[in-house]
This record gives structure tokens, C-alpha cells and sequence, in this order.
């Protein structure tokens, strides 16, 4: 079955704001939305041979050398689905998007396998 990445992603000046509210309100956000992600993953868990997780600040290394960056990417996960399209429909209504302040997900195909062992 074709695997697909979705990445999760997130404007720094949506997080910063998020991150300004009380921190009442942000409990409570989070106690809703991360109770509506746990439902969301376990419906579709067949989907999922490799759940990801979030991530932090970013570190980038380029022929110039290694150095702080700053990218949109907050977490992933790895989607099984017959279509990218398919895939993609896991994620309408998604709580990260609807609850928390993410902007979007972005799903792209792997193009490559694993070598073989």
C-alpha cells in the first residue's frame, strides 16, 4: 500500500498567540483538542504504521554549516492509503486545525521504500 508524510504545520506568530493566552485557557484547549486527536488517531489507526509525533525547534545544517532555522513544520505522521487524495481526507476536520492554532497539513508521497534488508 503507498505510504504517504504528513506533516503538520503551524505559523510561529499562531503559536506565539497561542502562547500568550492565559494559561486556563490554554489547558482548556488543550484538554479538548488532545481528547478529539486520541479519538481521531484510534479511528483511524489502521492507517497509521508510524504515528510521529510532534517536534520542536529546528536545527539546520547546509554547506555553510549548522545554525538555528525556523520552518513551519510542528510534527508528522506516516499515512497507509490507496490515494493521496484518500489520505488526505483523514485529515478534513482535523483537531489540528479546528481546536488548536495549525494552518494546515501537508501530505506528500514517499517516492523511495526502505532498502531492502
Amino acid at each position: 500500500m503507498p505510504r504517504f508524510l504528513a506533516v503538520y504545520t503551524m505559523k510561529p506568530e499562531d503559536l506565539a498567540r497561542f502562547r500568550s493566552l492565559p494559561k486556563p485557557e490554554q489547558n482548556a484547549i488543550d484538554a479538548v483538542g488532545l481528547q478529539q486527536w486520541a479519538d481521531w488517531e484510534e479511528r483511524n489507526a489502521a492507517f497509521f504504521p508510524d504515528r510521529g509525533g510532534m517536534v520542536g525547534r529546528t536545527t539546520r545544517v547546509t554547506k555553510d554549516g549548522i545554525a538555528d532555522a525556523v520552518n513551519p513544520f510542528c510534527g508528522y505522521i506516516v499515512v497507509e492509503a490507496d490515494t493521496i487524495d484518500a489520505a488526505a481526507r483523514l485529515f478534513e476536520n482535523h483537531p489540528h486545525f479546528t481546536v488548536f492554532p495549525g494552518d494546515g497539513v501537508d501530505i506528500m508521497p514517499f517516492l523511495t521504500g526502505p532498502a531492502p534488508t
